[in-house]
């Protein structure tokens, strides 16, 4: 007590628990040593007023610009934790009604001066927000609070802000911090000599250094990697953005950048208006070169980001993004304009365009609908500016209805833009329309699966075979399992299919004496599929299996194909996935009929680690031979090639798979494609091969012979490289190289790649222009990236 003013005094109480970074303290407290601040007083006394702590506001993301509600525009940056100065706003979700509660070793109140001061261990709390200090006084004539001696602040989201001395007034609206330090949220370090907020929404510091980076164990005194250094750096709650005056950017201690002015949003707003990280590089064509993406955030809904690509070759090129949401749906849509005033000799000239843009809308419960629309001058002009290495463009609308697991139905329209001044655009197909309905009820009461689906389109050229077909397919599938373990499948399927075509004398199907004409057919296929799987165990080995497996096919012969229109089969690969298909054509527009005995061997062990090694090897025998599969094909005669595969990994760091087809007569490859993957601790090698004779429908027809290796490392800690390349032996030249290295710690990312590639443009006979790639990146964690490319 203190004469006649009546103060509460406690003495600290012998074992009393100190309170953690929780809501309070922990351990009884003595009832004389707490006080609720804004709480009911008690009779004959008066309630303190309740806002302690300063006041709440929400986290920044990193300051490199404002990310959008969906995927960020091309240069923006993920979304991030808070980082940066920013993130001293603190963290939305502080209730500011919430009564602040504190305990202190000693309380009193002057009733004639109304000051409340509290002394030794001072802890106060509001939600989760708690403020420590040696000492804490609080005028209540003047609304001054002061509290000072090891002052500490420790927000919801872990970050924790020190001072020698806090002074708040004005309803705790302004402030004056001396010696600021502190532990943000995003692991970054922020010192001050003196910070000051003004009006509840200005937060001014002065000669302010942030950096996101731990000091060095053995040197703590070391300056660190990277830090910002500003001579008055502005955190504006109501503008949300940090301003930045006379700020350095300092590596390993040396200032490397000055600028007198930076501003960056301050992450409390999902979105902000503002200049995005600018992309610097050089090309070859284009020359030295730099991209200063601008984000509007229009409305709540969307936005749209302009960047100009600035270069010393060619004229400006502006480059545009839009995005909006919809109750029901979004649209985005991305396309540049430029101009190609110098190049190469074979390269083109004039005015070049792009557009890329797709929306998805929701039209009920079960129905959606769509579209991409998908257009570009050419294909250099794309690789040029680094919009993408697109063979074709393909646009379409569409709709789909959904129905649970057992409806499926979509219509579309496509058209197609080849990009290459090879193209034949008159062979060029336009779909209007294609659609598709599945219905599959589930099993039934035998326990089998009944599947009903139609497929229908009318696909036209200008110079090439036109053609309108109806499908319909129905499919059944019943198993069965005997008491010798045994497991039989029932199969049948029956196709109906209806033409009508122009001109398949024409691409694609290039048909001899084929004009115009209408013809349907039906194909049932009926089969009988058995496999025996026989398991045994292996002791402390684990397990093994081999499995038989025969299927019986049969239907009528079909007779030939070739005066009849081929859209979705052209393409035809024989292999292991396929063997046992009831049609082994991938579309409908080719039917395989006849009978046939399909018969495969496949073995496995299991091991107790989750290991394997596992193999198959089977082919087919045909009664009568069928002319629709192309030559080269591995089922152009009676007996099939053998197909096969294998997967070795009988333990976890060490994988490799292969596929495999080989000449039923001289057991020559027809195809081969294994890859292999060994990972040695911090070293991953991984290598394949492929080879294939020619494919049946593509032209040009050629061999591919190819090998593959590549290595990654982690060195130490921090470091890790990259090497890849692909050969090709068949032309005796590389297709593809590439290394990397970069280096990454908590607050530091420094990476540079390079690619080189060496596809060809077939117009010219030479290499692209954009073949190489040197690519630098330069990461400040919390803050920005920065990029540079060389091609």
């Amino acid at each position: 007590m203190r004469g006649a003013h009546a103060v509460a005094t406690a003495a600290a109480a012998a074992g009393r628990g100190r309170a953690g970074p929780g809501p309070g303290p922990a351990g009884p407290q003595p009832a004389a040593a707490q006080a609720v601040l804004g709480q009911a007083a008690p009779e004959g006394s008066e309630a303190l007023p309740n806002p302690v702590l300063p006041p709440a506001a929400p986290a920044s993301p990193t300051g490199q610009g404002a990310a959008a509600p969906s995927a960020a525009p091309r240069g923006a940056p993920p979304p991030a934790p808070a980082g940066g100065l920013g993130a001293l706003g603190g963290q939305r979700g502080i209730d500011r009604s919430a009564p602040v509660t504190f305990t202190a070793d000693e309380v009193e109140y002057d009733q004639e001066r109304g000051i409340v001061t509290a002394r030794g261990r001072v802890e106060a709390w509001q939600g989760e927000r708690i403020l420590r200090a040696d000492e804490f006084t609080y005028n209540r004539n003047t609304g001054v609070a002061t509290a000072s001696g090891n002052v500490q602040l420790l927000e919801p989201d872990g970050q924790v802000l020190f001072a020698d001395r806090v002074e708040l007034s004005n309803e705790f609206r302004d402030g004056v911090l001396e010696g600021l330090r502190g532990l943000l949220a995003a692991g970054g370090r922020v010192a001050a000599t003196g910070a000051r907020r003004t009006g509840g929404t200005f937060f001014d510091l002065a000669r302010v250094v942030y950096s996101a980076c731990e000091p060095c164990a053995s040197d703590p005194l070391a300056p660190p990697i990277w830090q910002l250094r500003s001579r008055i750096a502005t955190l504006d709650q109501q503008a949300h953005q940090v301003r930045y005056r006379d700020a350095s950017l300092v590596l390993a201690g040396v200032p490397v950048f000055y600028t007198p002015y930076f501003a960056h949003p301050d992450g409390t707003t999902p979105r902000q208006s503002g200049f995005l990280t600018p992309y610097v590089g050089v090309t070859r064509f284009l020359g030295p070169f730099v991209e200063l993406p601008y984000y509007w955030a229009i409305d709540e809904s969307q936005d749209l980001t302009v960047t100009p690509v600035i270069a010393t070759r060619q004229v400006p090129n502006l480059g545009l993004e839009y995005r909006r949401r919809f109750n029901f749906g979004e649209i985005e849509a991305r396309g540049s304009l430029g101009y190609l005033a110098r190049g190469d000799a074979h390269d083109e000239r004039g005015f070049g365009y792009h557009i890329f843009s797709r929306g998805r809308f929701s039209i009920d419960e079960n129905w959606r609908a769509g579209f991409d629309f998908n257009r570009a001058s050419s294909e250099l002009y794309l690789r040029t500016y680094r919009f993408g290495v697109r063979r074709y463009l393909p646009s379409l609308a569409f709709t789909e209805g959904f129905w649970g697991t057992e409806g499926y139905a979509r219509m579309d329209l496509r058209a197609y833009q080849g990009l290459r001044p090879t193209d034949e655009t008159g062979v060029i197909p336009n779909v209007l329309p294609n659609t598709y309905a599945e219905w599959s009820p589930g099993r039934d009461a035998l326990g089998g699966y009944l599947t009903l689906d139609t497929w229908n389109f009318v696909i036209t050229r200008d110079q090439g075979t036109s053609t309108r077909r109806l499908a319909a397919r129905a499919y059944y599938e019943l198993p069965r399992t005997d008491s010798f373990g045994s497991v039989w499948t029932f199969r049948s399927q029956i196709d109906t299919i209806a033409w009508s075509w122009d001109d398949l004398n024409l691409a694609p199907n290039f048909a001899v004496g084929g004009g115009s004409g209408t013809e349907a057919r039906a194909n049932l296929r009926v089969a009988l599929d058995w496999r025996l799987p026989l398991v045994r165990s292996a002791g402390a080995w684990g397990s093994q299996l081999i499995e038989p497996r025969v299927q019986f096919v049969t239907g009528p012969n079909v007779g030939s194909y070739a005066m009849l229109p081929n859209e979705d089969s052209i393409d035809f690969e024989f292999t292991d996935a396929n063997l046992f298909a009831l049609n082994r054509f991938y579309g409908r527009d080719r039917q395989e009929g006849g009978t046939r005995v399909d018969a495969a061997l496949r073995g496995a062990w299991y091991f107790p680690n989750g290991g394997l090694v596992e193999g198959l090897v089977g082919k087919s025998f045909r009664f009568i031979q069928d002319s629709n599969f192309p030559a080269d094909s591995g089922l152009q005669d009676r007996a099939s090639d053998w197909v096969g595969r294998v997967r070795v990994s009988p333990v976890p760091w060490l994988e490799v798979i292969g596929r495999t087809r080989l000449d039923k007569d001289t057991g020559r490859f027809n195809m081969a494609d294994v890859t292999g993957v060994l990972n040695l601790g911090p070293v991953s090698l991984s290598a394949g091969y492929l080879y294939s004779v020619p494919t049946p429908g593509l032209q040009p027809p050629s061999t591919r012979e190819e090998v593959s290796a590549g290595v990654n490392a982690r060195l130490g800690e921090y470091w890790r490289v990259g090497a890849f390349a692909r050969y090709d032996i068949n032309i005796n030249r590389p297709v593809l190289y590439a290394a990397s290295v970069a280096y990454e710690d908590e607050c530091f990312l420094l990476e540079g790649r390079f690619v080189r590639n060496y596809a060809e443009d077939p117009s010219t006979q030479g290499l692209y222009p954009s073949n190489t790639i040197v690519l630098l990146r330069i990461g400040l964690k919390t803050v920005a990236d920065f990029g540079f490319r060389a091609i």
